[in-house]
């Protein structure tokens, strides 16, 4: 009578097999994720600088904060900006000349730098999204969304 199965030799190339493939998929699986939330997060600039400009028509001046933007009625941002939004951290300055806010500053960080993005976003009244590597806050001089560094 003959034995039916596998032998362990055969189980151990099937598992050196199937960890070579992991090892191929899962880094590519990882910076999958990345690239998605740095693009999920150009697009929530974008629809920020949308709704700052709307804003700005409406009330002849830039908000206080996103949150003046979600609550103003009829409101010109949806959700809640407070938090992690796509693997990132977003922070909201205003720039005052005398008692009406001139210009603004989003700054979108990383949330966990290396993991959920690579690069730090921001953008301005002037529409321009721009980026810093590592994380960091772009400001004026950072570089241009589409240029490279």
């Amino acid at each position: 009578m003959k034995n039916k199965g596998f032998t362990l030799i055969e189980l151990m190339i099937v598992v050196a097999i199937i960890a070579i493939i992991a090892a191929i998929a899962i880094p590519n699986l990882l910076r999958s994720r990345l690239q998605s939330n740095e693009s999920g997060t150009i697009g929530n600039l974008k629809t920020i600088v949308g709704a700052e400009t709307a804003f700005n028509s409406a009330n002849g001046e830039y908000s206080d904060s996103l949150a003046d933007l979600t609550t103003a009625s009829p409101p010109f941002l949806d959700g809640d900006w407070t938090g992690v939004k796509s693997g990132y951290t977003y922070a909201y300055q205003v720039t005052s000349a005398g008692a009406t806010n001139q210009d603004y500053w989003v700054f979108a960080a990383p949330d966990d730098p290396g993991i959920s993005g690579s690069r730090g976003f921001g953008v301005g009244s002037d529409g321009v999204i721009r980026w810093a590597a590592d994380g960091e806050d772009p400001t004026a001089t950072g570089t241009p969304l589409g240029e490279t560094a």
